[in-house]
Parts: structure tokens; sequence; C-alpha cells
């Protein structure tokens, strides 16, 4: 039998058919990268097929899901806190079940379970799956953990649940895991081994995206550069029977499902992305003139300790490379300060390379030591708080001269957008995004959700373009 079911994430309601009958409801947050984001409508579509309708509304649910990030100490603190505003809706319906998934999962299901009995289930990146069963053995009394890693799961075969209402852009995950083994980062040890999705599966979601109305998929990874189907880390080629992809291969397989479809990634590696990733871009007007490309520091002597693989100069030959095939290609960076052992100089080195770079987006953040790491177990964490803070506004007022300047260049240009939805500020007005993933604010016009229009800058702020449509 039929029913209208409301789905909604993060404010944004609509209505959809569904044709099971599913009877309960299924609350869940994201936190972190869009990795998580996508990894939580994976969680919606296995939970579908077993019963559960998502919901925006904690009061009518009878299962909270928080799918975390450990990679910072403040996103952990976070977290923690958002369970402990559940206990009031757990003494108000003791069948609630509240649970913890991805990357906080393995390291603190002790704590989480026994010590402060805050969750019911505990659920690691590689065991979504196993939810229905281990669901069950909450419903029975009893409390649930799988956090076991593997090497092998994709989650190709399943068709994610769109958590996004709007039906514009859609998270493609590529692959998963990481084996870069950066000194200062959780990742490996939350998400495991890399592995990459098949390119035929990818493809073939890209096109399901397209044909359900949306604009925009983004293809996600923890290195995309280092995605490879059928060959090894040596390039040597695995079964001889089957074509081998590289990440610039599949670009251009996803690029051509769609002339009009844009086609955005991340996160890119320096030590790993080649120059025909770049030609790729150039070549196909709806890969978006836009690269995400992590420095983290301007030193090379603490680039060498947070095991990155490059060096300073390695850096710049890669933006200057980028700059030469695509001069308008914007380019974000993140930038940790206060790393184990960073001196003023070296710190002078990240200012210097910020300068040179001039990013147009920046993430920036000060060095925070996370449990398991290569850092923690090898390096002093010696850099004082308040060096770190301090350290850390310096690069944000740098930042911020750099984007009031590339932002200020954009006046008087016209740019394509695509609507995404209606401005924070006011009603009257739409936001989107254009090629180089700058944020544009318009009034509405006649324009709706998911148009490409054409808007002329006509001022600026250090986070945000505005215009009118022409």
């Amino acid at each position: 039998m039929e029913k209208i079911i409301l789905e909604e994430k993060q404010g944004n309601p609509t209505f959809k058919v569904s044709l099971k009958n599913n009877s309960k409801k299924l609350y869940i947050e994201s936190y972190g990268c869009q990795m998580n984001f996508s990894d939580s409508e994976i969680v919606a579509s296995i939970l579908d097929k077993n019963g559960y309708n998502t919901t925006r509304n904690l009061e009518e649910s009878d299962l909270i899901l928080l799918n975390t990030c450990s990679i910072r100490e403040k996103a952990e603190f976070t977290v923690r806190n958002r369970l402990k505003s559940f206990k009031k809706l757990k003494k108000q319906n003791p069948k609630l079940i509240v649970g913890v998934l991805g990357c906080m999962a393995e390291r603190m299901k002790e704590s989480l379970l026994e010590e402060e009995k805050l969750v019911d289930l505990v659920v690691g990146p590689d065991a979504y799956r196993d939810l229905p069963s281990l669901l069950e053995n909450v419903e029975g009394g009893q409390k649930s953990v799988n956090v076991l890693l593997s090497r092998e799961e994709t989650y190709a075969d399943i068709s994610p649940v769109r958590l996004d209402s709007k039906g514009i852009s859609g998270f493609i995950s590529i692959m998963r895991g990481c084996d870069n083994m950066c000194s200062f980062c959780v990742v490996p040890f939350t998400r495991g081994r890399e592995r990459s999705r098949s390119p035929l599966t990818i493809v073939a979601e890209a096109k399901d995206l397209y044909q359900k109305g949306y604009k925009e998929v983004i293809l996600l990874g923890q290195n995309v550069d280092s995605y490879r189907w059928n060959t090894n880390k040596k390039e040597e080629v695995i079964d001889h029977n089957i074509p081998t992809t590289n990440f610039s291969e599949l670009l251009e397989k996803v690029a051509l499902v769609a002339n009009d479809l844009r086609v955005r990634f991340s996160t890119s590696h320096p030590k790993d992305m080649t120059d025909d990733v770049v030609h790729v871009m150039k070549k196909y007007r709806n890969i978006c003139n836009y690269i995400h490309l992590p420095v983290q520091s301007g030193s090379s002597k603490i680039l060498q300790k947070m095991n990155r693989g490059y060096s300073k100069e390695w850096y710049l030959k890669r933006i200057k490379s980028i700059r030469e095939i695509i001069p308008d290609c914007a380019i974000s960076t993140d930038i940790i300060t206060g790393f184990c052992d960073e001196s003023d100089e070296d710190f002078q080195e990240t200012l210097d390379l910020m300068k040179k770079v001039e990013f147009n987006f920046c993430y920036m953040f000060f060095y925070s030591e996370r449990p398991k790491t290569l850092a923690e177990r090898k390096y002093k964490d010696n850099v004082p708080l308040e060096i770190k803070k301090s350290r850390l506004q310096k690069v944000i007022d740098l930042q911020k001269e750099h984007s009031l300047k590339s932002n200020e260049s954009s006046v008087g240009k016209i740019m394509e957008v695509l609507v995404e939805g209606p401005s924070k500020k006011s009603a009257l007005e739409y936001c989107g995004r254009n090629d180089e993933n700058y944020k544009v604010v318009f009034p509405k016009e006649d324009s709706k959700e998911g148009d490409y229009v054409n808007v002329l800058i006509e001022r600026f702020t250090s986070a945000t373009l505005i215009g009118k449509i022409i």
C-alpha cells in the first residue's frame, strides 16, 4: 500500500512516495567530511530495506544514529555532548535506540558503551551491512558493536537513499580508506586500507543521478588521485581480461555521462595528482575548475615529519603546473598550525607559501594530537596552545586578504551559477556556486532551484560574491 513519508535534511523537507510499509523512524546526523554524509546515505538505504524511514523529528524517532568524525578533538567533544542530550529522550521512550557510526566508533567503543553508557550501538565504517542484525541484538537487550575494518568493502552495489532532498548535488564515493599514513591523521586507523570501486558502478550511479534530475555529482575519496581499478601500486595489471582505469580516466568517463552534469571531486593529494587529471579538467567544460589540494604546512621539515611525501618546492611546482594548464583554476587548501616542533621559522615558511600561491579558499586549524597516530607515538606535542592559536589567527588574517583580493577581481564578470537554494539572509534571494566553487548570492527573479543562471557580479564580501541575473 502506498503511503507518503517525510524525508528531510538540515531543515529542508520534501515528500516522496514509498511502496514499503516501513513503520520505524530513523533520525541520522552526520559530522565531519563529505565522506561521512555520503556514508549516511548508504546507511539510510540499508535500513530503508529493513523497515526504517528517515525523519528529522527527534521526538518521533525509534533509532538515532550519529555518523561521527574523529579527525579533531573538537569534533569528538561535540558528538559526546550531543549524545548526552539524548538521555532525556531515552527516559521518555525506553525503546529508543541510540548508536554511533563512523570514525569515532572503533576508538571510543568501550567509553561510549560501558563507561558512560551513552549508546546502545557502535558501528564502524565498514560494518554498515551488519546494522540490521546488530539492531536485532539491541532490541533483544544486548549492546552491539562491530568495528571490524575490511580490505574489500566499497558498498558499490548499494543505491544510496539521497538525504539531500533538493535533488541538485549528489555524492558518489569512488573509493574507501587511505594508505598515506600521514603522521597526524587517524583516518587509516578508522577507515582502513585503500580500495577502489569499479568504474562501471560509479558511472552507473552518475547516470542514475542525472536521470533523476541531479545537476551535479561530487566524486569522493580520501585521496582520489590514487584511485586505480585493476592495477596495483606499481601500476601492474591484475587481470588482463579487464580494462584498467586511473583517476583521470574515471573523471573523463563521468564527464561523458552528460555535458550539462557538473562534475566535482575531492580530495586530491599533492604527491599523487598528475597533469593528466588537469588536462581532462581542461578538456571537459562540465568538470569544474576547482581543486582542493591540501598542503598542511609550508615548511619542508614539518612536511617530512607529517609524512606527506612532498616538499614545499614540490608543492609549488604542482601549483605552477595546474595554473599553466588552467590559468583560472581555483585552488583551496588545508593548513595546520603548531604541529610538533614547528618553529617560528617553519611557520614563516607557511606564510611565505600562502603569499606565493594566494589560495582562493583555505580550511585552517591548529594541531590537535589524535590517539593511535604516528605523531602521538613518535613526536612530542610541544607547541604551546596559545602559540598554535596565535599562528592560526595569522593564517586566517592572511587568507582573508587573499580571499578579498580574489573576490574583488570577480566584480564585473558574468558567471554561470547553479542555483542551490534560498540565501540564509533573505527569502527574496537565492545562493549557488559557480564553476570555481565561489558562493554567489543574487535576487531570485524567475529562476528556481536547480537552474543554471548567468550572474553579473557587482560586489563582494570575504566569503561571498553578490550580483544579479542577466
